[in-house]
């Protein structure tokens, strides 16, 4: 579990870095912002249960 919200963590930073670059592509920014925060809120979930990854 820990992989995937590392790979959703990289996802929206790249989704990030491509929305900023193109005019035309905006909404990818949006869809990281919304991308990193459910990744966020999930983090903060594990780390305030204290479960540890099986």
């Amino acid at each position: 579990m820990n992989i995937f919200l590392i790979i959703i963590i990289v996802a929206a930073i790249v989704l990030a870095i491509f929305g900023s670059l193109s005019q035309a592509a905006n909404f990818l920014l949006w869809v990281a912002i919304i991308v990193g925060l459910i990744a966020l809120i999930v983090l903060l979930f594990r780390l305030i249960r204290g479960r540890k990854p099986v």
